[in-house]
């Protein structure tokens, strides 16, 4: 489902393999009730589908993927986001949570968050900026999606094809819901404009 989620259609055998597809598995809805005593759900939507994180009854806090290190954001520039708009309010929720001790998955254990929190959520807007600024004039997805991968120096290939270009259509959309660009339909394409 991966693949085809990140392509929008059934994908090419370059993204058929074991990095974008897990291998089957025996895995089950992990509830509250089936949680020890004293745990209890932290939910982390944005990132992906349905992210959840837990507390424990120590205090610590395990954070799942909703936030990426320094170094991640510094050396990639865009990190893959599924709903812009939940993953900042995620964000802003993480910022302001207390805990002995945070453990996000791509970052190291923390007693504070809070620093760490804001920069992702500076990253998220500097992108959303410059998504915006690309869109000065009128651009389709293609277009935008170079521009961004020149901006941030990134390689094209498959992979990064989907993972970074499923996030910039994430952030389209945001960027129009929010009224700050717009999309239209010209020569039977779509274009996004400021």
């Amino acid at each position: 489902m991966e693949p085809a989620f990140l392509y929008g259609g059934y994908p090419a055998k370059d993204l058929r393999h074991k990095f974008l597809m897990a291998q089957e598995s025996d895995a089950q809805e992990l509830t509250a009730q089936a949680l020890p005593d004293g745990f209890s759900i932290i939910p982390l939507p944005g990132h992906a589908l349905d992210m959840v994180g837990f507390r424990t009854p120590e205090g610590t806090v395990y954070l799942a993927d909703c936030l990426s290190s320094r170094e991640t954001l510094d050396k990639y520039g865009i990190v893959f986001l599924y709903d812009v708009a939940a993953y900042l309010e995620t964000l802003s929720m993480v910022k302001g949570l207390s805990a002995n001790l945070f453990v996000p998955a791509h970052a190291p254990a923390s007693e504070d968050i809070g620093d760490l929190a804001q920069y992702n959520i500076d990253k998220v807007l500097e992108i959303g900026e410059r998504i915006e600024d690309i869109c000065g004039e009128p651009l389709c997805f293609e277009q935008i999606l170079g521009r961004l991968f020149s901006l941030y120096g990134l390689t094209m290939n498959f992979e990064q094809y989907v993972l970074v270009g499923s996030t910039v259509r994430s952030y389209l959309a945001w960027l129009k819901d929010e009224g700050r660009i717009r999309a239209e339909f010209s020569d039977n394409m779509l274009l996004w404009r400021r």
